[in-house]
């Protein structure tokens, strides 16, 4: 059995690369909710309803038809060798490959070959069966990770229309696409691959992927995920990851894997497996000894299987990754659960990061004579006649632009444009130097921290327009909810000017403020909280964020509009830009970490109530039946303790602080 997943190395540390990661193969028996383990468990249930069959059919014979036949007999060695086989198999194949839940293998088996060895056909035959029919309700049981696989993987399992270079259109399957096909997306139409939109406008259900309650507006230049829902307007896109690269395929992989998550515990006892099994051999033949009870030797071995400990963490981590995948969180590793409980500081990027990005209109000095529609107007209409950051955000201020059209446009660059309408009318926009270039005073420069462009008309200042990165409208609260959950440290760090930085800083409520600084230096800082005792939780979208996020606890990348390098650097990417979904990424990871040391907890805790009252025989007569039944209860118990993981839900909580803001 092997299962593909991706595996990680978290130093002591948390030193630069601690979580460099790579795709990696876990073999052995303890593989857990493999098609091949799958498979073998559902051999081993039909020969234990077999043998239960076989069962029912010696005790109706001894007690209805003849105690003195021979047949009851045959009937309970018919059943003993029937599971005998795949209990001793998995047995042997937990010994090339050791784990815990190879541990229990090794001890039911020990237990049944004691039986035959007293003679003892029924428990021979009715312990296997019901540590079979255990196995079986575990993995039903395991939070139903499965089926919620499937329900991922039909949200592509429907067709889009493919644009061919000849115009025409052809339906084809999510598994028929390549990187750099374009889509044609109808209202309705089920987004099969990311991609990035090239023409259109419409709305995006994004409820099932992201968390999103409220459809989400796209347009040219955004990102679509694969799993989302367009519905209302025709867009074209084109595909930029398919199949497990996307955003969906990566959830589906983390939750083909989360089994495979183990707590410090559980590493403990894998690390002392052989030792373990050595104290509970010992416990066992002194019991007996003690006792003479067969029984209560039994009833310690099949007492003492560690199943319970061994589902702790992935029942848990599976509920985890699905809850966060709902919220739009895409957690790389369920170890970054374990470290995101426990971070202590906050160092965020600004650009991209706290702000949107984007250059908007922070405020207009309109000169008299002018106002400010004319200004803006004005404004809107010259910056569509550029491909300038600033030019491009001036256009998108106003749809309503002067009537007149311009026939001669000259762009110079770093200063601005100088632009003649058909009636002869001659505009400047941009940098003082422009207009005094032209012999026009532009006056007094406005004290601002950001980009900023005067207007003249006919060698006549008009005013000024005054553009700033403004800060994302959640910003401020997304710090102060860090800011109660114990994350009072926050640095600012960025490579802008410090006066903007300053600024940003302000509105959002951080007072550690480092500008003007280096990628290198940027990991530094990371480096330098670390050294202070600090575990830093790294928040950022650009190339210059990549060595940072590495350096630090945990590397939080913000997934719309980040990029890949940060992406693949990064330990959680959340796919939609929404600050808020920081804290509820920690509260996620802190509730996760509290249903792991409960379930261990009642795990050792039932397993050494169970081994003490094997050893004083207070199980029964049938003491080892009663023990696998006890031992299954509280497995069950524990994953149901994990199930409630799943009613963790702050999408509403979003919309609604949303809506109040």
């Amino acid at each position: 059995m092997s299962a593909t997943s991706f595996s990680s190395a978290p130093d002591a540390g948390r030193g630069l690369g601690h979580h460099a990661q790579q795709v990696t193969t876990a073999a052995g028996p303890g593989a857990l909710m493999t098609y091949a383990g799958k498979w073998a468990l559902g051999s081993r249930l039909v020969l234990a309803m077999i043998a239960c069959w076989l069962l029912v059919i010696a005790l109706v014979w001894k007690y209805l038809v003849s105690a003195n036949s021979a047949v009851p007999d045959l009937a309970a060695t018919g059943a003993a060798l029937l599971v005998a086989a795949p209990v001793l198999s998995a047995a042997l194949a937990s010994l090339r490959h050791p784990s815990l839940h190879g541990l229990t293998d090794q001890l039911v088996a020990v237990a049944m070959l004691a039986s035959w060895a007293a003679g003892d056909l029924l428990t021979a035959a009715l312990l296997p069966i019901v540590m079979i029919v255990g196995h079986v309700l575990e993995e039903r049981s395991l939070l139903g990770s499965q089926e919620a696989i499937r329900a991922l993987e039909r949200l592509v399992d429907t067709t889009t229309l493919r644009l061919n270079p000849d115009g025409t259109t052809e339906a084809v399957t999510a598994s028929q696409l390549a990187t750099g096909d374009r889509l044609e997306l109808r209202a309705g139409d089920r987004v099969l691959a990311d991609g990035i939109v090239l023409t259109g406008q419409s709305s995006l259900d994004m409820a099932s992927l992201t968390g999103e309650s409220v459809p989400v507006e796209v347009g040219p230049g955004d990102r679509v995920l694969a799993g989302t829902i367009n519905l209302s307007g025709v867009l074209t896109t084109e595909i930029t990851r398919i199949g497990g690269e996307t955003a969906l395929g990566q959830i589906i992989a983390l939750m083909e894997v989360a089994e495979e998550a183990k707590p410090p515990l559980t590493r403990l006892l894998e690390r002392y497996a052989g030792r373990y099994m050595a104290l509970i051999m010992t416990i066992s033949a002194a019991v007996w000894f003690a006792s003479g009870s067969t029984s209560a030797m039994l009833a310690v071995l099949v007492a003492s299987c560690p199943c319970a400990v061994v589902l702790a963490a992935p029942a848990a981590s599976i509920a985890a990754i699905a809850v966060a995948a709902r919220h739009g969180i895409l957690i790389k590793g369920t170890a970054f659960l374990e470290h995101l409980a426990d971070v202590t500081s906050l160092v965020i990027d600004k650009t991209g990061t706290l702000t949107t990005g984007r250059l908007a209109l922070d405020r207009t000095l309109a000169r008299p004579g002018t106002t400010e529609e004319q200004l803006l107007s004005l404004g809107a209409a010259l910056g569509s006649l550029s491909t300038h950051p600033v030019s491009r955000a001036l256009a998108r201020t106003t749809t309503t632009h002067p009537s007149f059209s311009f026939s001669d446009v000259q762009e110079q660059h770093g200063l601005g444009l100088r632009a003649v309408a058909e009636d002869g009318t001659i505009f400047l926009m941009g940098r003082p130097a422009l207009l005094a270039g032209e012999g026009i005073d532009p006056g007094p420069v406005p004290d601002h921290d950001g980009p900023m462009v005067c207007l003249s008309r006919n060698g006549t200042l008009l005013g000024w327009l005054l553009l700033s990165d403004c800060p994302r409208p959640e910003a401020a609260g997304a710090m102060q909810d860090l800011r109660d959950l114990g994350l009072s440290r926050q640095i600012l760090l960025t490579g802008d000017r410090r006066a903007v930085a300053q600024r940003i800083g302000a509105e959002v409520g951080i007072t550690v403020i480092q500008a003007e600084v280096l990628p290198a230096e940027k990991m530094n800082c990371v480096l330098t909280e670390i050294d202070h005792g600090q575990r830093p939780l790294v928040v950022g979208d650009g190339i210059n964020d990549a060595l940072a996020l590495r350096a630090g606890a945990v590397g939080i990348a913000m997934g719309a509009e980040g990029t890949d390098v940060a992406l693949s650097s990064a330990d959680l990417v959340l796919m939609q830009s929404d600050l808020r979904r920081l804290g509820t990424a920690i509260r996620l990871s802190r509730r996760c970490r509290r249903t792991i040391q409960v379930n261990v907890g009642m795990g050792v805790g039932w397993t050494g109530i169970l081994i003490t009252c094997a050893a004083f025989n207070l199980l029964g007569a049938q003491g080892a039946v009663m023990a696998a039944v006890l031992h299954n209860a509280s497995t069950l118990a524990g994953l149901a303790n994990a199930g409630r993981l799943l009613r963790f839900d702050e999408t509403r909580r979003t919309l609604q602080t949303r809506t109040s803001s």
